[in-house]
């Protein structure tokens, strides 16, 4: 396996010196039945392109952090697995209906907004002052709201989602769902 190549074709944009987005091809070793894009990217970085900017954090399908369109579907780059592309390119692009920052960073602040407009935590009939000691909720309580703590806010539903390219009012699918 040490000798097998794979192809990543990744975003490339400078909005300081690009006019347009445009795709640029990485063959980099596929070494591993268990390397993910996150990992191709992370090698690219490191070993080949350091310019090269995108976001990540847990590398666990936890934070969210690295939902990016693999090969034209919005994916968690951190469990897309190459071994289910290979011998095939990679493309490697942002999430679909964001602004672009750069490379494969998206503007996050609508998507921020929207979601904090609906304030999607939990608001109490009645105040309790703090420092007045936890704050308990009963079983029937957290299973209630259990459901909508599952979301990691990947934006993963928002670059599926059609209605949201199309509709600056419309909320998005996690907003409404929290909503």
């Amino acid at each position: 396996m040490p000798d097998k190549k794979v192809t990543i074709q990744a975003t490339r944009f400078d909005p300081d010196h690009d006019e347009k987005p445009r795709l640029q091809s990485y063959e980099i070793p596929f070494s591993d039945e268990s390397m993910v894009v996150l990992d191709a990217l992370n090698y690219i970085k490191s070993h080949v392109d350091g310019s090269l900017s995108y976001r990540w954090s847990c590398r666990m399908g936890i934070c969210g952090s690295c939902g990016m369109m693999v090969n034209g579907t919005p994916k968690l780059t951190c469990n897309a697995f190459l071994r289910e592309y290979w011998p095939r390119p990679v493309v490697v692009e942002p999430l679909n209906n964001f602004p672009l920052i750069r490379d494969l960073v998206i503007d996050m602040d609508d998507f921020m907004h929207k979601l904090k407009s609906i304030k999607p935590w939990i608001i109490r009939k009645q105040e309790i002052p703090l420092g007045s000691g936890e704050h308990r909720q009963t079983n029937d309580q957290i299973d209630e709201f259990r459901q909508f703590s599952e979301c990691i806010n990947c934006m993963l539903c928002y670059a599926a989602c059609p209605v949201y390219g199309l509709n600056n009012e419309f909320l998005g699918p996690a907003a409404t769902a929290l909503a």
